[in-house]
């Protein structure tokens, strides 16, 4: 089942197992509607494409022109031959705040008119201002369970305190009340991280959106925040910190 427009409550965690060991959770909170719904997400205290407490931008995502997010990634399912993710696609993002925004990674859940999982887009950025786009499909583009692990090779960095070689390993819960994804980053020595962002989903309302703010309060600073401590925490573990590291040639990878 689709979901309705809402917001995804939830929770964030991270856990590198190797070199040096390091954890994290925090609660977090996203925006998730279906793309043919986006001009009526607004509310008074959401806008879309204009300045707002709360706001969602275009231009933030997809081709990153401002031109339609449903046309970029209906182009990007059929380049790639997913001809059964002919239903709904629902983004999950964060949205700005005050016109302040920074999403870590963003999921496109393209389904089925039924509305089981055809594919998943992650739109991963980076604190460089560097983007890249992981698509997750069955090659045949069979219904994705929710007990199946996909794997895509790693291309492009997110820390620049881990090598850009191995694979992801996605999974993925989708229910019209719940969402779950779980990203495995494998290097040959063997899992080097883990991470989960699972939420509820509530009502997409000015109420709720209010208090999700007051509950955590800045959350688009906050994340950009605890980035960089986490970074200066494995920096005082003594991990090596790898420059210049270089960009796919292609946005997309399968």
């Amino acid at each position: 089942m689709a979901l309705k427009d809402g917001l995804l409550i939830g929770e964030v965690w991270h856990k590198r197992h190797f070199p040096r060991k390091n954890e994290f959770r925090y609660k977090v909170y996203y925006l998730t509607f279906a793309l043919r719904d986006l001009t009526k997400l607004g509310r008074s205290l959401l806008s879309v494409n204009k300045f707002n407490l709360f706001s969602f931008r275009e231009r933030d995502h997809g081709a990153r022109d401002g031109s339609s997010l449903e046309a970029w990634m209906r182009g990007v399912l059929k380049q790639e031959r997913i001809e059964e993710a002919d239903g709904d696609i629902v983004l999950v993002t964060m949205p700005r705040h005050f016109g302040y925004g920074f999403n870590p990674v963003s999921f496109w859940f393209c389904l089925d008119i039924p509305g089981h999982i055809r594919a998943v887009l992650a739109e991963v950025n980076n604190t460089f201002g560097e983007h890249h786009n992981y698509l997750v499909a069955h090659e045949d583009g069979r219904i994705i369970e929710e007990s199946e692990w996909l794997a895509v090779r790693k291309v492009f960095h997110v820390s620049p305190f881990l090598r850009i070689e191995g694979e992801y390993r996605f999974r993925f819960s989708y229910s019209s009340d719940r969402i779950a994804v779980w990203i495995n980053n494998i290097l040959p020595e063997g899992v080097v991280l883990s991470t989960y962002i699972k939420g509820v989903r509530r009502a997409l309302t000015s109420y709720s959106l209010l208090s999700s703010a007051l509950r955590y309060p800045l959350i688009s600073l906050k994340v950009i925040f605890l980035i960089h401590y986490q970074a200066v925490k494995l920096f005082m573990k003594k991990l090596r910190f790898k420059a210049d590291l270089p960009m796919p040639e292609k946005e997309l990878t399968r």
